[in-house]
């Protein structure tokens, strides 16, 4: 059985897909997922990017894609009242459910990204939040100081290993970003021998070119 970490902030509507999607497009093999909520906006910060809703043209042709990718796979999807939002104290809450040192679950994870992503409400309105609260039940205090480091540790990890983006997968310290790379991990947890040619390390290789000032 292969271990999966599921890399997410479910600020992201491609972490929403890609969380929906797993199930099917992972049927019939043997894994495990351990579902870690990080802050995007940490790894925008440290990677010197900005986020595809802080760019108009970007982010129109993002929602309308997400829209057509939700239709094509039959998964509801309605973008929340404010987009881009905080989310922070949502990554807290998930960090919160989970005893110290653990991960939240799919159902939980599952609430919260329905939170923002189901009836298009305002994904950070109090009452909302503190229903969903309510309902997760956490095992810490989402406004504890532990938690709250406990999501920077989180991000922290990821920037190390290298993720840039959400959703991203690892799996035998090899990371594969975005909902559209499925397919691809999917072909790797079936012994694909492509995985284990030369080809994965040399498309990687660096190609001196033209540097940005």
């Amino acid at each position: 059985m292969k271990s999966l970490q599921f890399w997410f902030d479910p600020i992201s509507p491609y972490a929403y897909l890609g969380f929906e999607r797993l199930p099917q497009a992972l049927e019939g093999l043997s894994y495990s997922v351990d579902y870690r909520p990080i802050l995007f906006a940490g790894l925008l910060k440290a990677w010197g990017q900005k986020g595809p809703a802080e760019i108009e043209p970007k982010r129109a042709w993002t929602f309308r894609q997400i829209a057509w990718q939700a239709h094509r796979l039959g998964v509801q999807i309605d973008t929340p009242a404010q987009h881009p939002f905080n989310p922070l104290a949502l990554l807290r809450l998930l960090h919160a459910c989970a005893p110290e040192g653990g991960m939240p679950n799919r159902w939980q994870c599952e609430q919260v990204f329905h939170h923002v992503w189901h009836g298009g409400a305002d994904a950070n309105d109090a009452q909302r939040l503190a229903e969903l609260r309510a309902r997760l039940a956490p095992a810490r205090d989402p406004d504890g100081e532990a938690v709250k480091q406990s999501v920077k540790d989180s991000t922290a990890a990821a920037l190390a290993r290298g993720i840039f983006g959400v959703p991203t997968i690892e799996v035998d310290g090899r990371l594969f970003w975005g909902l559209d790379s499925l397919e691809m991990l999917a072909a790797y947890l079936r012994g694909d021998p492509w995985f284990d040619g030369p080809d994965w390390d040399a498309a990687a290789t660096p190609r001196p070119g033209i540097a940005r000032t």
